[in-house]
Formats: structure tokens, sequence, C-alpha cells
């Protein structure tokens, strides 16, 4: 058992590199994802505050004409599948098709914030309890100044896998608020193409 106990123990002290090594790493995405995340903001609340009236005032009759005069933008998914579906074939399979297309894309943008959101806190944990032990070893041996080390690190990375956690969640609070918005806005436009087409056979 004591054979066990030492493996066991020699495999988390192992980790300890590692883990720390993970942390810096999520935190230099935490601050590229803080930096884009900052960029994107400011486009989509320019972006909405023109689309508002744009949305407000679509019907069938002017759905086409309203949505080619809107304004485009190349970095926002909106946009870019606001333009694919007025320009897709006018068919239900087309439109289902590009509806599926923008969940999917906006499951990937949310990735990096999700693994962030998920895996900060699992890594300061990991690096808060892995150092304990040999602080512990050092407390009883009466070592002051290694346990004091360890527990230095362990104080640590548990700040800075919070620190990436909280950068992940809030990211993926409000980008899972910008898609709910976005999915309802498309679908309407999508619903209004599909009655503008049928008038247009029938004319």
């Amino acid at each position: 058992m004591e054979e066990i106990t030492k493996v066991l123990y020699w495999i988390s002290t192992g980790l300890l590199l590692p883990v720390i090594v993970l942390l810096l790493i999520f935190f230099g995405r935490a601050l590229i994802l803080t930096g884009t995340f900052y960029s994107t903001y400011v486009q989509k609340l320019k972006f909405n505050k023109q689309m508002k009236p744009v949305f407000d005032s679509l019907n069938v009759n002017n759905i086409k004409e309203e949505l080619l005069k809107a304004p485009k933008t190349n970095k926002l998914h909106m946009s870019l599948h606001l333009n694919k579906v007025l320009l897709s074939t006018p068919d239900e399979i087309h439109y289902d098709k590009l509806l599926n297309d923008f969940e999917i894309s906006y499951q990937k943008d949310l990735a990096s914030s999700q693994t962030l959101a998920k895996l900060g806190p699992i890594l300061g944990l990991m690096g808060t309890l892995i150092p304990m032990g040999p602080a512990l070893v050092g407390l009883a041996s009466g070592d002051i100044a290694s346990m004091a080390s360890n527990m230095q690190v362990a104080f640590a990375t548990t700040v800075i896998g919070l620190l990436i956690g909280a950068v992940g969640f809030i990211v993926l609070q409000i980008k899972r608020r910008w898609f709910a918005a976005d999915i309802n806005n498309l679908e309407f436009v999508v619903e209004l193409l599909k009655k503008s087409n049928k008038i247009d056979q029938n004319v």
C-alpha cells in the first residue's frame, strides 16, 4: 500500500509543471480572447444599431430590396449569413441548410470561451492541490521555506485559473445572447423570404 501511495504522489507532483505551463498558455489565450472580443463587441454594437430599423421595417414586399441596401461586414456571423440567405437558391432546403450552417459557425466561435470557462478553474484547482502535498511534507519536517514556496504556487495557480475561467464565462454568456438574438432575426428573414418567393411564383 505504501508503494502505491508513493507512486500516486510522484504522479501528482509530476503533473505540477504541465499544469503551470497549461495555465500560462490558457492565460495567454484569455488575453487574446479579451482583445478580439472587444473588437467584435464594438462592431456588433454598430451593426445592431444600423440593422434595427431595417428589421423593424421588413415585410413580405420589401424584404429583398431592404436587405440588399443593408450594411454589410465580413467580420460578423450575422452579416455573412444574411448575405448568404439573400443570395441562396430560393427553396426551403437551402434555407434550412444555411440556418444550420449559421448555428455550427456560432458553436465553433463559442468553443474557445467554453474551453477557458471549463478548463481554467480545473487547472487552477489542480495547481492548488498538487503543491499542498510537498507543503505539508515541508511543514512536518520543519522546512518553512519549502512550505511557503509551495503555498505561493498553490495560491498563484488558483487566482490565474479563476481569472481564466471568469474571462471565458463572461465572453460565453454575452456571445450566447448574441446568438439567440441573431438566430431569431435570421429565422424571421428566412420566413419572410419563403413567403415572398411564394408570392413571386404565383404572380
